[in-house]
């Protein structure tokens, strides 16, 4: 039996599944057990993600500063640059007003970038991507 099963109880998943109106039908997946398959959609949209997300940074800067040295700059990312971007793109896609702090911080940033001047902003982003790609 099920592991959910046995937590709730067999009359409960009964009495559940008697108010459900989908029909009794085979578990469409790899495994009999649809969590088992929640968790496998999981890990590969998750790990999808992180591939799109590594090719797209690296196109980003490729152009501008190579292949190897954008590589180097992807794979130097400190931990702490990982958490925030985790963790300003979770905030952002919980909720409406999450998304408006989140972008407007990014355009106020942007608008801040510019102000400095051009010359200004690429030398310090220049610094610290190739600071990065060093490892330092």
């Amino acid at each position: 039996m099920a592991k959910h099963v046995t937590k709730y109880g067999a009359k409960a998943v009964d009495k559940l599944r008697k108010v459900t109106p989908a029909p009794r039908k085979e578990v469409p997946g790899p495994s009999e057990d649809p969590a088992t398959n929640i968790m496998l959609a999981d890990v590969t949209i998750r790990a999808g993600s992180y591939i799109l997300r590594r090719s797209v940074e690296k196109g980003f800067l490729r152009g501008r500063y190579g292949r190897d040295t954008a590589r180097a700059m992807i794979q130097n990312k400190s931990l702490g640059k990982s958490l925030m971007s985790f963790a300003l793109a979770k905030v952002a896609t919980r909720n409406l007003p999450g998304a408006i702090i989140i972008g407007g911080g990014a355009i106020v940033k942007t608008l801040y970038d510019r102000r400095k001047g051009k010359r200004k902003a690429r030398r310090d982003g220049d610094k610290a991507l190739l600071d990065q790609a060093k490892g330092e």
